[in-house]
């Protein structure tokens, strides 16, 4: 694919809301699922198609969510094989999970499995969260719009969402920002029913070198509706000033 793509002008440095709560979202899956679609959207209301596969990005985010301020911290993935250390630090450092298949793609839902146990098993072996109960998690099933290369079911999705005692959102990404903000929203009332219900040992935030050095784009949720777009022949245009 390529890197070259058109991006609201509201992904810029900005001031933080006083007195918000922090919430880290890490978007697992399998490459060209439309990891990186899903959070673009929902942070700019805008779809756009086409990303550099390799490319992995921490996005900030500031909304208003029942009157609540809000910053939303979005790991976004890459998706690709890589060094085992580097995924479990990526999970240790998320709040909440948000799991993405094509339904397009029968590998990628077969994938979901996997990294729902490896999910659970990094943080209930250990680390910032040596507790029992299982991180927030939920299922997205992407690219529902594209009815005729379907080769994995509504009724399948439902069967593992069954199974695995997740919640299942099947979404275009392409066509709605509403179904795309709802799993955001879905998610971070399940993350904060989780951290209010915990001791502040459970709550206290991972520190790692490795995540420090993930690209960072800050975003004014103000400024994504405005229509605005320009192009970018790199990534690091993207990048704060």
């Amino acid at each position: 694919m390529s890197s070259n793509f058109a991006l609201s002008r509201s992904l810029r440095r900005t001031g933080s809301f006083p007195s918000a709560r922090t919430v880290r979202i890490v978007i697992l899956g399998q490459a060209a699922v439309g990891k990186t679609a899903l959070a673009v959207r929902f942070i700019t209301k805008r779809f756009i198609g086409e990303y550099d596969p390799t490319l992995e990005t921490i996005y900030r985010h500031e909304v208003t969510i029942g009157g609540d301020a809000v910053i939303f911290e979005i790991l976004d993935t890459a998706g690709q094989e890589e060094d085992a250390l580097m995924v479990e630090e990526k999970i240790k450092w998320g709040d909440g999970f948000i799991i993405v298949y094509s339904v397009t793609d029968r590998c990628s839902f077969d994938e979901v499995m996997r990294l729902c146990f490896l999910v659970n098993h990094i943080h209930t072996a250990g680390g910032r969260r040596s507790c029992a109960e299982p991180p927030p998690m939920l299922i997205v099933a992407n690219k529902k719009d594209l009815e005729f290369d379907r080769m994995v079911s509504t009724e399948d999705g439902e069967s593992l969402s069954r199974g695995l005692k997740l919640p299942l959102h099947e979404v275009s990404v392409r066509d709605g920002w509403e179904e795309t903000a709802g799993v955001f929203h879905a998610l971070y009332a399940d993350v904060i029913q989780q951290m209010d219900s915990s001791p502040p040992s459970f709550r206290r935030r991972a520190v790692s070198r490795l995540m420090d050095k993930i690209p960072r784009i800050h975003s004014n949720s103000a400024l994504a509706s405005t229509g605005r777009s320009f192009s970018f022949s790199s990534f690091r245009d993207l990048l704060p000033d």
